[in-house]
């Protein structure tokens, strides 16, 4: 059971919170790596100790149901741990399923870092379908009472974040974004005398791209427009600043869907949780989410030294984040071989990056003269 008390070793001075509750949250972070599933009982019965899994199973429900959670130390822990010190390329977006008859529906904002995203804030959205701008606005709030606003790289978002007040509060914000929008959304010609689609500003063939050498108003609102064609498709995307990189900030975007798999089929199972009361939800995501970015940087260190192998196509031939969660659970998994190891990597778990010779050590690697 050392292993709990050395990561909670680690997180107290990040966290503000009682003893007994960063002892829970350091049981339920391994626990959800062991069980690679978020489903409560799975958690619980890879708690280990000499307790019951049941009465590990309402430690769980307990804190989900009562604890009082502070989302910006969880923010500000999150861009300490994993989050690069130079400006943040933001991306906004939904994940929804069912559990039974209910929609369990969450907005994410998410940092883009080395081919997926690490989520900071989250709302869960008491519906279906889309968000409202108040609730893309309350969540970029959060984050701008966080973090200073020189952080923002850019904020990225597909094409159902559209809207006229939405647009008007990013350019009241002064954030920078590079939002993708419908090809029927209507603007001014050239001679701004006659509305069209934006879509027809273009004369695009198939792989070319263009940015317009003039603004327009979208919305109400003037902006720099890009488009880039490809077989099947036009992206076209509005900005507010340099738009020669609009099409290659916004291209960063799908690190979110990576994201999304990893959490999902590809992680950790979100869609498993039998949970529908929507605090409890969202308390479920910030602790996955730590035990997502401790997965994450352990697979950034294991690809330091054994680099992921690359398959013909081109792409990895798994995430990072996979290459990291299999090696914690590993560990994990026969603790007793690899104890040594296990505490070590708690001890250097807030490190920018371990020296060589702890990662030659830590992955089983003799340095090769």
């Amino acid at each position: 059971m050392e292993e709990y008390s050395l990561l909670k070793k680690q997180l107290a001075p990040s966290l503000n919170w009682k003893q007994a509750h960063l002892s829970l949250l350091s049981l339920f972070i391994i626990g959800l790596i062991r069980a690679r599933s978020v489903n409560l009982v799975l958690v619980s019965e890879n708690f280990g100790g000499f307790a019951l899994a049941s009465s590990h199973y309402k430690r769980i429900q307990r804190f989900l149901s009562s604890f009082s959670m502070d989302y910006q130390q969880i923010a500000r822990l999150i861009a300490k741990w994993v989050l690069p010190t130079d400006k943040w390329l933001l991306c906004l977006d939904r994940t929804n399923w069912k559990f039974g008859q209910t929609n369990i529906n969450i907005l994410v904002l998410a940092v883009a870092v080395k081919g997926v995203a690490i989520p900071l804030f989250w709302t869960m959205l008491d519906k279906r379908g889309n968000s409202n701008t108040q609730e893309r606005k309350d969540l970029m709030d959060r984050f701008l009472a966080t973090f200073d606003k020189e952080k923002i790289k850019c904020l990225t978002a597909d094409r159902e974040f559209k809207g006229a007040d939405w647009l008007k509060y990013l350019k009241e914000e002064k954030i920078p974004f590079c939002l993708r929008i419908p090809v029927n959304t209507q603007v001014n010609n050239r001679f701004r005398n006659k509305k069209l689609p934006i879509k027809r500003l273009f004369s695009l063939k198939n792989g070319e791209s263009m940015v317009l050498n003039s603004s327009r108003k979208v919305w109400g609102e003037e902006v720099e427009i890009a488009c880039f064609r490809s077989s099947d498709d036009w992206v076209i995307v509005i900005c507010n600043e340099l738009p020669e990189l609009a099409l290659q900030n916004y291209q960063e975007r799908w690190m979110i869907e990576t994201l999304f798999q990893a959490l999902k089929g590809r992680g950790f199972n979100l869609e498993d949780t039998h949970l529908h009361k929507q605090e409890r939800i969202s308390k479920l995501f910030a602790v996955l989410t730590l035990a997502f970015c401790w997965c994450y940087q352990v697979g950034e260190w294991r690809n330091s030294v054994i680099p992921i192998k690359t398959k013909s196509h081109g792409r990895l031939a798994k995430s990072i984040f996979r290459y990291g969660v299999e090696w914690l659970r590993q560990l994990f998994n026969d603790i007793r071989r690899f104890e040594t190891k296990v505490h070590q990597f708690i001890q250097l778990i807030f490190r920018v990056k371990p020296n060589e010779k702890d990662l030659l050590y830590l992955f089983d690697i003799k340095r090769i003269n």
